[in-house]
């Protein structure tokens, strides 16, 4: 009776385990926001670049594919979604979905080329392919606005309810609600046996290949998923700043998310939010301080995460703990 007493609190207690990052995710938005009511398009800036970290965990993370072009379907992401608004409607949930499906075409046309290659020649080409849409756009100058940026985009409300003001607020709350449904459904994934499967191709391809899973197809699911999420965060930032530029290809953002996913800690999801965070506030003080030097702060942080936490931010209160316990 009381071994079945312990496994049912055990089931119900479930549950609650199971949505914990998301509502720690949840409060401390709320907290952001109650605190730093002036700071709101920062603090969504913030939100928008932790659903492109997450994308790119997937692929790096878990997967264990180097890549250096996610920001060739944020870009994408974010001219199909400003694109959408000022041709076809303004329903900012339609562009979003837009934005993803424009993200995940680039990835999945990429991703049957790249995913085929390894290493350096990977890194390249998916350099390459950014680097291909960002001249297209600027060349696409009717369509896209060229150099001067996509501009005279107006989003209706959210859901019909919701209006974006001047002070932010609904930006800021609707850059949430997308990053908790990314979150949650990246943990779906990754907690799924495709999952399972990516992290067996991460630790041993070939080994994969030897008990027949589809290596290469299951490599060109997780880039093309990715994709999506990416084009999501791009259409999401375009909706709010009602501005899309060139420069959403450029090759520093996506060094930028490298470094912000390093910091956190591949392969742990949460840990893309916590390295964005510290990135983005770092990088938000320092520019403060001196705008242009800022980079040797992150350096410094840089080369303290890798050489006393190489697993990230996220692994220093595990590694405190083993500490605890050796001690006697």
């Amino acid at each position: 009776m009381l071994q079945a007493f312990v496994s049912s609190t055990r089931d119900s207690a479930r549950p609650a385990l199971r949505f914990t990052p998301e509502l720690l995710l949840l409060l401390g938005t709320a907290l952001a926001f109650i605190c730093f009511p002036y700071d709101l398009g920062f603090l969504t800036q913030a939100l928008i670049m932790m659903i492109l970290v997450l994308s790119l965990d997937l692929i790096l993370g878990y997967a264990g594919v180097p890549s250096l072009g996610q920001a060739a379907m944020y870009g994408t992401g974010a001219y199909a979604a400003g694109l959408f608004a000022i041709h076809v409607t303004q329903g900012p949930v339609l562009g979003l979905l837009a934005g993803g499906v424009a993200g995940a075409l680039v990835a999945w046309a990429s991703g049957l080329l790249l995913m085929r290659t390894h290493g350096l020649t990977l890194l390249l080409l998916s350099i390459a392919v950014a680097m291909v849409l960002q001249d297209t756009a600027m060349k696409a100058r009717s369509l896209t606005g060229g150099a001067d940026g996509l501009t005279g985009i107006t989003m209706g409300p959210v859901l019909g309810v919701f209006e974006f003001d001047l002070q932010g607020r609904t930006g800021f709350w609707y850059a949430c609600a997308v990053l908790l449904i990314a979150m949650l459904s990246l943990r779906t994934i990754v907690n799924s046996s495709f999952g399972l499967a990516l992290r067996g191709i991460k630790n041993s391809p070939t080994r994969m290949l030897a008990i027949g899973t589809p290596v290469y197809r299951r490599l060109v699911t997780a880039y093309t998923i990715a994709g999506a999420i990416a084009g999501i965060a791009g259409a999401l930032s375009a909706q709010i700043t009602a501005l899309v530029s060139v420069e959403a290809y450029n090759f520093a953002l996506s060094a930028e998310i490298m470094v912000m996913l390093i910091l956190g800690g591949a392969g742990r999801l949460f840990g893309a939010i916590v390295g964005t965070l510290v990135f983005m506030v770092v990088h938000h003080v320092a520019a403060a301080i001196d705008p242009f030097n800022w980079l040797f702060a992150i350096g410094v942080l840089l080369l303290i995460v890798v050489f006393f936490a190489p697993e990230g931010l996220l692994s220093i209160p595990t590694r405190l703990a083993g500490l605890v316990r050796r001690s006697p």
